[in-house]
């Protein structure tokens, strides 16, 4: 059984050959010389020729349907309070690779998979919870203080009224005046009525407990699991939270994922993420293409936009960059600094109006014919 495989090592991947072994294990083995030998076939039709125009064909792929997309954004099934963006709006964020998009979003998975009761009590845990959200705070200015008011039943059991009071002292950098059970009054050493407002702002920002970013957690049913979707993003600390799964968790920000955990991880979720809105608006785009797209961004160690400011400007050829965006400028720096363009992309051939390297026009031997 060895050799018949044997003789594929070379030209099949080892994961094809081995779920080939793992789906023929009960076959004869003219049976299974046979499906590797249709196999090996089928992937060298899948190979790409040398010359070919990969860059065009990906582009054009996911240009066409970028095209057709609408602007509605998708709400997930059963949460409605919670959305993300799609369609071009969302690729848009993803090929500029911005920094903070416009619907963060994460999906922590936890050590505790089929226990519901026990991810909500995490997902109370994890969301952002401010003074403002778990207490009345009334601003006095007659009297030149304020009161603050904390409901324990909006704290859940998760903090107590002594440490929430600490949290909001820790962050005025003042004591209270005054505590009395569920109540607490302030009086600022002021006279202005905007620095009281100030005072108030400050408390009403006051973070409580939870993670910072982390706007809403929601407990959604998942691939037979519990599984928890938020808005807002911040990687590093929930991966370090008690209970959450690490292994599987994600966030949708691929620079936060590059900061985090590093440029194959960011390459990832670039690439996910783009299927993902693909498949959303019912677009069949060979993955090839994105795959194409995603090492293009992440080539260089960091992920890059598809911009001025990235790939498209970074680009050795004076024609390919003046082609894309401020033409002047980079035609006169590059008369002024003497800057030499080797002519060896798609772009600059076709301005100077001379074959492109693609195809045919990757042959360089020539072929005389006497004529008799």
């Amino acid at each position: 059984m060895a050799d018949i495989f044997e003789k594929y090592q070379e030209t099949l991947p080892e994961k094809i050959l081995t779920e080939i072994k793992g789906a023929t294990k009960s076959l004869k083995t003219e049976s299974i010389k046979k499906i590797l030998e249709q196999v090996h076939q089928d992937y060298e039709k899948a190979k790409v020729e040398i010359g070919d125009t990969v860059g065009i064909a990906a582009a054009h792929s996911m240009g066409e349907p970028g095209t057709q997309m609408s602007m509605r954004t998708f709400h997930y099934a059963g949460i409605a309070e919670l959305s993300l963006s799609t369609g071009l709006p969302r690729i848009i964020e993803l090929v500029d690779v911005r920094k903070t998009p416009e619907t963060p979003a994460m999906w922590i998975y936890t050590e505790f998979p089929k226990d519901k009761q026990k991810t909500i009590e995490l997902a109370a845990k994890l969301e952002e919870v401010t003074a403002e959200q778990i207490a009345d705070i009334v601003e006095d200015f007659a009297n030149k203080k304020i009161e603050i008011i904390i409901h324990e039943d909006k704290i859940k059991g998760i903090t107590t009224i002594e440490d929430t009071l600490k949290a909001i002292e820790k962050s005025i950098r003042k004591k209270a005046n005054k505590i009395e059970a569920n109540m607490a009054i302030f009086e600022p050493k002021t006279v202005s009525l905007r620095a009281l407002r100030k005072y108030t702002n400050k408390i009403k920002e006051t973070k409580i407990y939870g993670i910072p970013g982390i706007k809403k957690a929601a407990v959604v049913e998942k691939n037979n699991e519990y599984v928890i979707q938020t808005e807002g993003t911040n990687l590093k600390p929930v991966l370090e939270f008690q209970g959450v799964d690490h292994k599987r968790t994600i966030s949708n920000n691929p620079k936060e994922v590059e900061e985090v955990l590093g440029i194959e991880a960011a390459r990832s979720v670039l690439l996910n993420e783009l299927k993902m809105v693909l498949d959303t608006q019912n677009f069949k785009v060979n993955i090839r293409h994105l795959m194409l797209l995603a090492d293009l961004m992440t080539q260089d160690g960091t992920i890059k936009a598809i911009g001025r400011t990235g790939i498209s400007g970074e680009k050795e050829s004076v024609f390919a960059r003046a082609a894309f965006e401020e033409t002047r400028n980079h035609i006169l720096n590059a008369a002024i600094k003497g800057t030499k363009d080797k002519l060896q992309g798609v772009t600059e051939n076709i301005i100077v109006g001379q074959p492109i390297p693609v195809g045919t026009g990757t042959v360089k031997l020539k072929m005389t014919h006497n004529k008799k």
